[in-house]
C-alpha cells in the first residue's frame, strides 16, 4: 500500500499504481512465475470481470444517451426549479442512484453532479468527493447491497434484522456528508425562472425518461436476477429506441464507440489482476490467519480486518466473504460484531484507489486522488467512531 501511495503522488495512473503494489507482494511473498499466470488467468476467465466492464461500457453509453440529447439537462432543469439550492440536487442524485449497485455505478451520477454543479465555483474534487461519499450513503440499509446479502447469508441471518441494527448509520453518512462537503460551498440559492408550459412539460418527461433507466436497472436485478452487464445492456439499448420515439435522436456511432474508454479498462483490469494476485499468493488468507492468531480483543480483530481486507480489495463482497466466516465462527449470531465488521469493511473500501467507484470518479472529474479522499478519510472516522461509540461506550 505504501508503493501504491508513493506512485499515486507522484501522479501515476491508478491502475499501474495498484498493479505495481501487486507485483510487489508477489515479489516479497511467493516469487512463483505460476502465481503471476494463475492470477492473470483466473482474472480472464472470472464471469466477473467481463460482468464489470461490460456493466461499465453499458453505463457509459447510457450517460452519452441522455448528455448528447438534452435529455439530462432537462432533468437537472426541472430539479433545480423544485429545489432552490443546488446542493439538494447535488446531494439527492448520487445517493438515489447508489440504491442499485453496480461496480463503478458511480460514473453514471457522476455526470448529473457535474451538470447540477455548472455555474457554481465547486472544484473538481469537491465533485468527485460528492459523487463518492453521497452515492454509497445508503450502503447500510441497501437490502440488494451484494455485500450485505453475502454477509447475511454467510451469518445465518435475516438482512432485516442487519438493517434495523446499523441502517441508523445511513442518516449519519448523509447528515455528515452534508456538514462536510456542502456546507461549506458557497452556492447561490436561485428562484425558479418562468418558463413556458411546453418546456416545463418537457423538462418533467426528462426527469421520468432520466429516471426510467434507473428503476427498469432495480426490477431486472432484483426481480428477474440479471446480471449487472446483462440488465445494463438491455436498458441501453431500449434507451435509444425510447429516446427516437420521444423525437429525442441520439448519434448510435458516437454512443456505442465513444463510450469505449481504454485508459478505464486498463485501470479496471489492473485492479482485478490485483485482487487475484492477493488471492493466489496466499497474502488475504496470511493476514486473517495473524489477526486470528493476536491477543487483541475480538472487536478489534474484526474491525482490523475487515478494514484491511476492504481497503485491499475495494469490495463489499470481499471483505463480507472473508470476514464473515470469521465473525460466525468465533460469534454466532452476534449483531454487533456482523454491523462492525460490515462498517469497518465499508470504511476500508471507502479510501483505497482499489474501489471501482472511486476510480471512475477520479478519472471523470480528472480531479486529484489525495485532496478527493481528504475528506472522505474525515466523514469515515466520524462514522465509525459514532458506531463504536454507541456500541461499546454509552
Amino acid at each position: 500500500m505504501a508503493l501504491i501511495i508513493i506512485l499515486l503522488r507522484r501522479h501515476y495512473p491508478i491502475g499501474p499504481a495498484i498493479l505495481a503494489g501487486g507485483l510487489l507482494i508477489w515479489l516479497l511473498n511467493a516469487p512463483q512465475i505460476n502465481h503471476l499466470f494463475d492470477a492473470g488467468y483466473q482474472t480472464l476467465t472470472k464471469p466477473r470481470t467481463y460482468d464489470l466492464l461490460l456493466a461499465l461500457y453499458f453505463v457509459m453509453c447510457l450517460e452519452i444517451e441522455l448528455r448528447t440529447s438534452g435529455t439530462l439537462s432537462g432533468m437537472i432543469a426541472a430539479l433545480q426549479r423544485l429545489f432552490a439550492s443546488p446542493k439538494i440536487t447535488l446531494a439527492i442524485m448520487p445517493a438515489f442512484l447508489g440504491l442499485l449497485p453496480s461496480l463503478g455505478g458511480a460514473r453514471f451520477s457522476a455526470p448529473i453532479v457535474d451538470e447540477a454543479s455548472k455555474g457554481t465555483p465547486i472544484t473538481a474534487e469537491q465533485k468527485s468527493t460528492i459523487n463518492f461519499w453521497f452515492r454509497h450513503a445508503f450502503e447500510y440499509i441497501n437490502p440488494i447491497n451484494p455485500g450485505m446479502i453475502l454477509a447475511c447469508s454467510i451469518a445465518m441471518i435475516p438482512i432485516s434484522s442487519l438493517i434495523v441494527h446499523m441502517g441508523w448509520l445511513s442518516i449519519f453518512a448523509f447528515a455528515f456528508g452534508w456538514l462536510v462537503c456542502l456546507t461549506p460551498l458557497k452556492v447561490p440559492c436561485e428562484r425558479p425562472q418562468n418558463i413556458s408550459q411546453a418546456e416545463h412539460r418537457r423538462n418533467i418527461f426528462d426527469v421520468f425518461l432520466c429516471l426510467t433507466p434507473v428503476l427498469v436497472n432495480f426490477l431486472l436485478v432484483v426481480l428477474f436476477d440479471f446480471g449487472a452487464a446483462s440488465s445494463m445492456g438491455l436498458v441501453a439499448i431500449g434507451m435509444v429506441l425510447l429516446l427516437r420515439l420521444t423525437y429525442r435522436v441520439v448519434n448510435i456511432k458516437e454512443v456505442f464507440l465513444g463510450a469505449i474508454d481504454r485508459k478505464m479498462l486498463i485501470n479496471i483490469i489492473c485492479i482485478l489482476y490485483f485482487i487475484q494476485l492477493l488471492t493466489v499468493t496466499g497474502t488475504l488468507a496470511e493476514i486473517v490467519d495473524t489477526f486470528q492468531r493476536s491477543p487483541l480483543p475480538i472487536p478489534v480483530i474484526i474491525g482490523s480486518i475487515s478494514f484491511v481486507i476492504g481497503v485491499l480489495t475495494g469490495l463489499s463482497q470481499g471483505h463480507a466473504a472473508i470476514v464473515l466466516p470469521v465473525v460466525a465462527a468465533l460469534a454466532p449470531g452476534n449483531l454487533d460484531l456482523i454491523a462492525l465488521a460490515m462498517i469497518a469493511g465499508i470504511a476500508g473500501q471507502m479510501v483505497t484507489p482499489t474501489h471501482v467507484c472511486l476510480t471512475v470518479t477520479l478519472d471523470y472529474f480528472k480531479a486529484d486522488f489525495f485532496k478527493t479522499l481528504k475528506p472522505i478519510v474525515l466523514l469515515e472516522l466520524l462514522l465509525v467512531g459514532v458506531f463504536i461509540l454507541k456500541t461499546w461506550i454509552l
